[in-house]
């Protein structure tokens, strides 16, 4: 496989994600790389996304940087050069970022401002999203009164995240830290969603993941407010009532949904078109978001 799909390197490989490759350095800190590697129904596909780590590596950063006042983050000071060869530096510069170490949280923290995706499934079944009662008469994509925290589970490679309550979370973590990240990822949601929106962009919904550090606080981790995390629609093309097209991989899924496949591996082959398309809306909403 090619570099952009897999990475090989001398350090301990500790994760390979759907998306991302972890290598250990030392006791506090670990190398993350973005592949270009395309998940699609939680399947992992063999074809690539064109430059979509770069990409996701620096809108992450970016938002990174922009939130670090609500709460702090798993980035260092670290450079490249000082954990790998010159060489390999090179290769994976934009894309992979040496950061803390953490005890990961066993939750994703998902806030919806909108109403869509498996939380509009929900809606029309309960007329409620993860326990939360929402109003009659809702629209597909209707913006909600406030934004709503609606957790999900972590799940493994290959398995699918489910939907779960808040009293679940103070279940897993206790409902202190529960209560703690409930704040900060509304918090972060509210600043982010209000920036973007200036910008001529709304996120309809997103999903952090938080870990604690050595002193056991909050830091948020992993990616944050790109388009494999965040669901980002244009202002101008929406309309409740209506699924707006979004700046991520939408289109490859639309293309999945026609085929007469069951979700599970092995992938089929999309066509080089559709990927470019997708590889497009990644570079569109890099160039908005963070000019």
């Amino acid at each position: 496989m090619s570099s952009h799909i897999q990475t090989k390197l001398s350090l301990p490989l500790l994760h390979q994600g759907k998306v991302r490759d972890i290598y250990d350095i030392d006791p506090q800190h670990m190398l993350i790389v973005a592949s270009d590697r395309l998940s699609a129904f939680d399947v992992i596909f063999g074809q690539p996304i064109a430059s979509k780590g770069k990409i996701l590596t620096e809108i992450a950063n970016f938002w990174f940087d922009k939130t670090k006042h609500i709460v702090q983050n798993h980035l260092t000071q670290i450079k490249l050069d000082e954990v790998l060869s010159a060489e390999d530096a090179e290769r994976l510069s934009g894309r992979a970022i040496v950061v803390k170490k953490l005890n990961p949280l066993p939750i994703e923290a998902v806030v919806r401002g909108y109403l869509i995706g498996s939380g509009w499934k929900e809606y029309q079944d309960s007329q409620s999203v993860c326990g939360i009662d929402l109003p009659e008469n809702l629209k597909l994509a209707e913006q909600l009164e406030k934004p709503i925290f609606t957790p999900s589970s972590k799940a493994a490679v290959g398995e699918h995240d489910a939907n779960i309550s808040f009293e679940e979370v103070k279940g897993l973590i206790g409902a202190d830290l529960a209560k703690e990240i409930k704040e900060v990822s509304l918090k972060i949601y509210s600043f982010a969603s209000q920036f973007a929106l200036e910008k001529g962009i709304i996120i309809a919904d997103t999903k952090f993941e938080f870990g604690l550090d050595s002193n056991n606080q909050l830091t948020l981790m992993d990616e944050v407010l790109t388009p494999d995390s965040s669901r980002f629609w244009s202002l101008t093309d929406y309309t409740p009532g209506m699924s707006p097209k979004s700046f991520d991989k939408q289109i490859i899924r639309d293309y999945l949904e026609t085929l007469d496949w069951d979700k599970a591996p092995p992938s089929p082959e999309i066509p080089q078109k559709i990927m470019d398309q997708a590889a497009n809306k990644y570079i569109e909403i890099q160039s908005i978001l963070c000019s």
